[in-house]
């Protein structure tokens, strides 16, 4: 089959398909980063919401591709009651918006927001980031 019959059926994938890219990415982490994700849910969604983009000073509902929500590790304290769980939004159409004009594979992108977005539940800087990214294992395409 020729490379271009491939594309001829694709699809783009959908939010199941990104939910367990991002499972695969965040089981790739570093086991000392898991760990201390304890309860830090993972959602995806095809768009923020019109609040959050509004909270975030977006554009265009294309402008987030992932948004950490809650109190990180850095500002933590005793959790307040009725406090929402710390989360992580992953956007599934301005993740593949970008993927298209961008030259890395969507494992790879969606990897990178998601370290990205945890990252703030950590407090981390840019740098140590990019090596915990580094550290974890190449993600494979569905």
């Amino acid at each position: 089959m020729s490379p271009s019959a491939d594309w001829a059926s694709a699809k783009a994938p959908d939010l199941a398909e990104i939910e367990a890219l991002a499972d695969a990415a965040f089981a790739a982490l570093p086991d000392a980063f898991r760990r201390l994700c304890t309860g830090v849910r993972i959602h995806v969604d095809d768009f923020p919401d019109e609040e959050t983009l509004t909270e975030m000073g977006c554009e265009t509902a294309f402008d987030l591709l992932g948004l950490f929500r809650g109190v990180g590790l850095a500002q933590a304290g005793e959790v307040a009651t009725g406090q929402m769980p710390n989360a992580v939004w992953l956007y599934r159409r301005p993740l593949l918006d970008y993927w298209a004009e961008h030259d890395e594979s969507l494992g790879h992108l969606v990897t990178h927001v998601l370290v990205h977005e945890i990252g703030h539940h950590f407090g981390l800087s840019d740098d140590d980031m990019a090596a915990i990214e580094a550290a974890a294992d190449t993600i494979r395409e569905p």
